[in-house]
């Protein structure tokens, strides 16, 4: 078996097997995978709560990490989200706060159970950083 060219990332690789039956040649795809360690849930999180957690986080640095975790297939853990939020309350942004709210709501999408439980457990730091929700300040109405 011989691995060829990457494709789509460093860890998959597009291999050629060339089969011979009866003399004819016939080439078939398939993919080696790497024997790269698989991050678990909870290296995930921390790895992100972490990020958030930097004193010296700048808005960039927020609002870029915020897009990059909002782009996975995947809901914050509250963890996570309480994180970002501190890191916002850090940089006195709270229009990135509220906007922070706004996208897990719409990436909880039609489960409906989701946003309310994030903010339940979310519930004492908005409190403690004087966070509203979209909901608290009318913008689920417009």
């Amino acid at each position: 078996m011989h691995c060829g060219k990457y494709i789509k990332s460093q860890t998959v690789k597009l291999c050629i097997v060339v089969l011979h039956i009866d003399g004819i040649r016939s080439p078939l795809a398939s993919r080696c995978y790497s024997h790269a360690k698989v991050e678990t849930d909870e290296e995930f999180d921390a790895r992100w709560v972490t990020y958030f957690s930097k004193p010296d986080i700048d808005a960039w640095e927020l609002k870029k990490g915020m897009n990059t975790l909002i782009g996975y297939d995947l809901v914050p853990e509250p963890k996570i989200l309480d994180s970002a939020l501190r890191a916002c309350r850090r940089l006195n942004d709270l229009a990135s706060a509220i906007r922070i709210l706004e996208a897990v709501k719409d990436k909880s999408g039609p489960h409906k159970d989701i946003y309310p439980y994030l903010i339940q457990e979310l519930q004492p730091t908005l409190i403690e950083l004087g966070i509203s929700t979209p909901e608290d300040l009318g913008m689920d109405k417009l």
